[in-house]
């Protein structure tokens, strides 16, 4: 799916008034955040949506960078940063378009960002570690393929799904520090709510 056909397709999810991922950031984020990373610390958010995850993450007194395909999507996440008194920078792009500068971010977020098919997700992981200054984390939160017999999120299509086996070994360049399989509901507005079977990673970039 090129640019500009992604664009219109999270263009007609987003075109909501209801933010459809909730506005509350994502668990797994929350829960490693408060392990890992501090104030002050340079955060990138792949694929930032409606901005959830970004704006919890400058409440917390974090510099985010976010980007997104779609600027609907953009346009709900600015307002959501301007009645919550953050500033995140934000640009209309995808992984592929944005400027991964090399050695930039202490964290890299990338929550849902089941739209990569293989190719493209071994390109992101590529890139997540270019980006991340040594010492860096990537934490990432998916759906494993049990999700397709929950259906209470994500994508349809099994080769988007994420299985311990294929995370570890596009993690071969990182430091793995937590990677779990586990199944829980979730409540992250009407697209993911429910029994959901769920893949979190925190993974470091070494030093």
């Amino acid at each position: 799916m090129g640019f500009t056909d992604a664009t219109q397709f999270w263009n007609q999810r987003f075109d909501k008034q209801e933010f459809i991922f909730g506005k509350e950031p994502n668990e797994y984020l929350v829960e490693q955040s408060s392990h890992y990373l501090k104030p002050n610390s340079s955060v990138l958010c792949i694929a930032d949506g409606e901005g959830r995850n970004g704006v919890w993450l400058a409440k917390q007194g974090m510099y985010v960078t976010g980007f997104d395909v779609s600027d609907i999507a953009l346009a709900k996440a600015k307002q959501l940063a301007a009645d919550n008194e953050v500033n995140i920078q934000y640009s209309l792009c995808d992984t592929d378009g944005f400027d991964w500068q090399a050695n930039t971010y202490d964290a890299v977020v990338g929550i849902f960002i089941q739209f990569a098919d293989p190719e493209m997700r071994a390109r992101i992981f590529k890139q997540v570690h270019q980006a991340l200054k040594p010492g860096g984390l990537f934490i990432l939160q998916g759906y494993t393929p049990k999700q397709l017999e929950y259906k209470t999120g994500g994508p349809s299509l099994i080769e988007h799904l994420y299985t311990e086996e294929m995370i570890r070994e596009l993690s071969q360049d990182f430091e793995v520090l937590d990677l779990q399989c586990y199944e829980k509901e979730l409540s992250e507005g009407a697209r993911h709510t429910g029994m959901s079977a769920l893949l979190g990673m925190v993974a470091k970039k070494r030093a």
